[in-house]
């Protein structure tokens, strides 16, 4: 698509940054210019981005935010905290953003969604509509509800599964503190996940924004082909970003890894353990040819993009 701005929000998040990196370098390439709405401009994005200060709580704060722009990638969602500050910004605040996009004639709307919406598991290869969504945590019921302005104005709505890559504070050290309290292959390592790098993932988003025709509806965006749990954690072992407990080989049966789940106090909850020990993916293979947009190698391949980054990460956490 061209004749107007880009607009992003949450461009300094995990995956927005990475979105307004790809689209910082389209349009230094002549590509569509970038404006990103943050809280609070950052003092070394991208140079080309237009930054605006916007928030979704604030909806004075977001009239004109998107005159002269012909796609809005709604990036920003709060993850976590009670179900009103969710809704405050998952419901009010996109449905906010929306109607601003829709007066200003934004022509693309691609949101990004999470397919935690589908709540408990195990989830076996569902495909979009194969299984109800029913959310089990304030953030996803919330998101799950903010879903339908952006569907009502025929926009995309992307849910990946887990994102891997440099700026991940949750799934990689999830995976290393459930492997201190749990040492040893969660039932035998074979539960299958829905991965995606972050690089990949920004990509996808992009191309849906920018692609010549609309790609309406709910999509799932996680690399095509699931990760087994056993494996990603081998891969994270040998980049040396998990310690040695990444090598456990003691195969432990789920009632088991629960018991001692609940024995050793952290903050990964059960519910969160479950989804990393379980299988939990979702069929993901239409929405990248229908971007034409490859799917890259892989989120075990990626990861030796983001070693450094987590080893430092994960570092400074235990200091």
């Amino acid at each position: 698509m061209s004749g107007g701005a880009v607009l992003v929000t949450g461009a300094t998040g995990f995956v927005g940054s990475a979105v307004v990196r790809a689209l910082a370098r389209r349009a230094a390439a002549g590509g569509p210019r970038v404006r990103a709405a943050v809280r609070s401009v950052p003092g070394d994005g991208p140079p080309g981005v237009e930054w605006v200060r916007a928030d979704l709580t604030e909806p004075r704060s977001l009239r004109g935010i998107a005159e002269g722009c012909s796609v809005l990638l709604h990036l920003a969602a709060r993850v976590a905290g009670p179900e009103e500050a969710c809704a405050a910004v998952n419901v009010d605040g996109t449905s906010a953003l929306v109607a601003q996009a829709r007066a200003a004639g934004v022509r693309r709307v691609v949101q990004l969604s999470t397919a935690a919406v589908y709540g408990a598991g195990p989830h076996h290869g569902i495909a979009v509509g194969g299984e109800p969504a029913v959310p089990v945590s304030a953030a996803s019921r919330t998101r799950l509800a903010g879903e339908r302005f952006v569907l009502d104005a025929g926009g995309t709505v992307l849910r990946p599964g887990l994102v891997l890559g440099a700026g991940d504070r949750w799934v990689v050290p999830a995976l290393a503190e459930a492997l201190a309290r749990v040492p040893g292959r969660w039932g035998g390592g074979r539960a299958l996940l829905s991965v995606v790098d972050v690089t990949d993932l920004a990509r996808l988003i992009v191309a849906a924004g920018l692609s010549p025709r609309p790609l309406p509806g709910v999509r799932h965006a996680s690399h095509p082909v699931p990760v087994r749990v056993g494996d990603l954690l081998d891969r994270l072992a040998e980049l040396e970003i998990l310690r040695a407990g990444g090598r456990e080989r003691r195969r432990l049966p789920l009632e088991r890894c629960l018991e001692l789940l609940r024995s050793t106090p952290g903050r990964v909850s059960e519910r969160q353990f479950r989804l990393l020990a379980e299988d939990h993916w979702y069929d993901s293979r239409e929405v990248w040819d229908a971007a034409g947009c490859p799917p890259g190698p892989g989120p075990l391949e990626r990861l030796a993009e983001a070693a450094d980054w987590y080893r430092g990460h994960l570092g400074a956490a235990r200091l």
